[in-house]
């Protein structure tokens, strides 16, 4: 088995929806004809990622066997490191990953989860992460959106405050008064989350933490600039609710900075972060610390596939999976998109993956490379 060819390309769902809102997919073939399909952070579109993989990546892996994908991960890693090892490079090397994955199930005759040692649980909650909610948004629209994600039956529901990250603290007023607004609508035992979004200064965050204990909610997210690792560490030793992080960590050694510092439950996102081999890594760093291992995805379709994949083979999966604003749009390119079913998602027993592409879909919304 050699791996043939390696296409990269945007996915434009809309015909308006401008380049950085467009998805970022990796196809490997292999040299029966199988492929494997993958995704990379969406961030600008992820043009940069997908430049490093049809530049840098695909002509080194002509030739290569699709089983050794760790060996091929770390190779690339090392070899690309001048490009710097965290943000576009790492999230290159993720989609590539979880291609070489899907592939391998395919190959094997497997799903990924199998072969990632079996399934705990093939049927997974979800809790329903709603962004947007900063000033721009009135408080009784935050509470419009919650009612309506409430009917797709969540096991959580967590809010998030977007913001520029430069003006730190100045709507905490806003964000405590919809905090408020938001557990007083769903009563006081139900799980609530709340992501800063990088939003507050360490004394801010201590002032937002604070009230969130006051009202129950179940973990504090990303409540400072994420490169103040000591002090989300100090944050998350003082308050009594869990702080997490993670989101923008791009290496295992990142990860463990973070739990080292204190932090008690870490978030990396699958199309970051080494895609499906290093997810794995996470996972078994978390767990040799003790910490909570509760994967960050956004990307409602490939990374979210693989990212159940993931979390299904976890022993201790003590939160729900990740179900970012609903995008109905992106499913047009699969048959049998990740869709949950009375509040859960049911794992695909197909090999690889489980996606069932259409292709003449994929004809019809692929946009390729500028230049290419």
């Amino acid at each position: 088995m050699k791996i043939t060819r390696i296409e990269v390309f945007q996915v434009q769902w809309q015909p308006n929806d401008p380049p950085g809102a467009r998805s970022a997919f990796v196809r490997v073939w292999c040299d029966d004809g199988r492929s494997g399909l993958g995704e990379v952070s969406p961030m600008q579109g992820g043009l940069v990622s997908l430049v490093i993989l049809q530049q840098h990546v695909a002509p080194a892996l002509i030739g290569a066997d699709p089983l050794d994908h760790a060996v091929i991960h770390d190779r690339l890693l090392h070899k690309l490191m001048k490009l710097g090892p965290e943000g576009a490079l790492s999230s290159a090397l993720a989609g590539l990953d979880i291609a070489l994955w899907d592939l391998k199930g395919q190959l094997l005759g497997q799903p990924v989860w199998r072969l990632l040692g079996g399934a705990w649980r093939t049927a997974l909650p979800f809790y329903s992460s709603i962004g947007g909610n900063g000033a721009a948004r009135s408080l009784n629209d935050v509470l419009r959106i919650v009612e309506a994600r409430l009917a797709d039956k969540p096991a959580a529901i967590k809010i998030r405050f977007d913001n520029d990250r430069v003006d730190l603290d100045t709507e905490i007023p806003d964000h405590i008064a919809k905090a408020r607004a938001v557990r007083k609508l769903v009563g006081d035992d139900f799980p609530l989350a709340f992501d800063a979004n990088n939003g507050y200064s360490p004394s801010g965050a201590m002032r937002v933490g604070r009230v969130l204990e006051e009202l129950n909610y179940w973990w504090f997210e990303e409540p400072v600039q994420h490169y103040h690792v000591r002090a989300t560490g100090e944050l998350a030793q003082k308050l009594s609710i869990t702080v997490s992080a993670g989101e923008q960590s791009y290496t295992p050694a990142a990860l463990a900075d973070l739990i080292l510092a204190g932090v008690r439950m870490v978030q990396p996102d699958i199309v970051k972060m080494g895609g499906i081999t290093g997810m794995l890594r996470c996972a078994a760093l978390a767990q040799a610390h003790g910490a909570e291992f509760v994967p960050h995805q956004t990307q409602p379709t490939i990374g979210h596939t693989a990212a159940l994949h993931i979390a299904a083979t976890q022993l201790h999966a003590t939160k729900p999976c990740e179900l970012n604003d609903p995008s109905p749009r992106m499913h047009a390119l699969f048959a049998n998109p990740p869709k949950p079913v009375n509040g859960l998602f049911h794992l695909p027993a197909a090999p690889g993956l489980g996606l069932t592409l259409d292709e003449a879909e994929l004809k019809r919304l692929r946009v390729a490379l500028p230049g290419a």
